[in-house]
């Protein structure tokens, strides 16, 4: 897997890249115009796959509000694993009517730094899109839909850095068909409260203590999770971003996607 990126994400992304053993290749490389990248402006850039599985992720774009992490890099890789078209936009320099023109089939809020209420251009996509197209919030992102539905986040007294932990879950939606439990990567300090949650959220999965690992927007296919599945600690984060993608596993025929519903509402 090849990246091209330019202007300030560059230097950043060559030398993560060059740590995971990946190729980063920069603007003026000479043979980049030749590959199925495609920088958008600077600080932006595009990435197309090729699928691990026939069918799975075709022609579906992805486009990635970056929060400034660098669990951005592995996501983006994973995603384009499911054959999709990933977009990567740094959230302070995307307006709504850009995101608009990019015409988005999947949108993720990724991980990053602080608190969801400091991720304000997330709030205002998540509001723009969801019940439209389906969405997936990690880390940052998945509080950012918890609090944007009138959850509240809560510090969780012992912080997670690079901790793989079971994670339990209801079998719905995007965990449908997933190990119950799984081993799952947590990075934070915060974590979505059981308090008072709101009508409008289900918890959908939990670690061992019952603290909130994933949510779901009853009658959309929108979901938060806590832990990281394009960690090398989740082993299957990939079945979790595959059904988020195209609901297509390898293996399975195209014919019986991995869900068309949750149980609580519409895939």
């Amino acid at each position: 897997m090849e990246f091209v990126v330019g202007g300030p994400l560059a230097a950043y992304y060559r030398l993560l890249g060059s740590k995971k053993g990946r190729v980063v290749i920069d603007l003026d490389g000479s043979d980049s115009a030749t590959r199925d990248h495609q920088l958008d402006l600077p600080g932006e850039w595009s990435v197309s796959g090729t699928p691990a599985c026939s069918g799975a992720g075709v022609d579906l774009h992805v486009v990635v509000i970056d929060h400034h992490d660098s669990f951005t890099y592995n996501l983006v890789q994973a995603l384009s694993g499911q054959g999709a078209r990933v977009s990567v936009r740094l959230a302070e320099s995307l307006s709504l009517g850009q995101l608009e023109q990019m015409a988005p089939d999947r949108l993720l809020l990724s991980p990053g730094p602080g608190r969801p209420d400091q991720a304000v251009f997330a709030h205002q996509a998540l509001e723009r899109y969801r019940g439209e197209i389906p969405v997936l919030g990690v880390c940052l992102g998945h509080q950012v839909i918890a609090t944007s539905l009138g959850g509240q986040v809560v510090a969780t007294g012992a912080p997670a850095h690079g901790k793989a932990e079971p994670i339990h879950h209801s079998n719905e939606g995007i965990f449908a068909g997933v190990p119950n439990p799984f081993e799952a990567a947590r990075y934070h300090s915060l974590a979505v409260s059981r308090e008072n949650l709101p009508d409008e959220l289900q918890i959908v999965a939990w670690s061992d203590s019952g603290m909130v690992m994933a949510v779901a927007v009853p009658g959309e296919a929108t979901w938060g999770v806590q832990f990281h599945p394009e960690s090398f600690l989740t082993p299957d984060g990939d079945l979790i971003l595959s059904s988020f993608i195209s609901g297509i596993r390898c293996g399975q025929d195209r014919g019986e996607p991995l869900t068309e519903r949750m149980d609580s509402g519409a895939f």
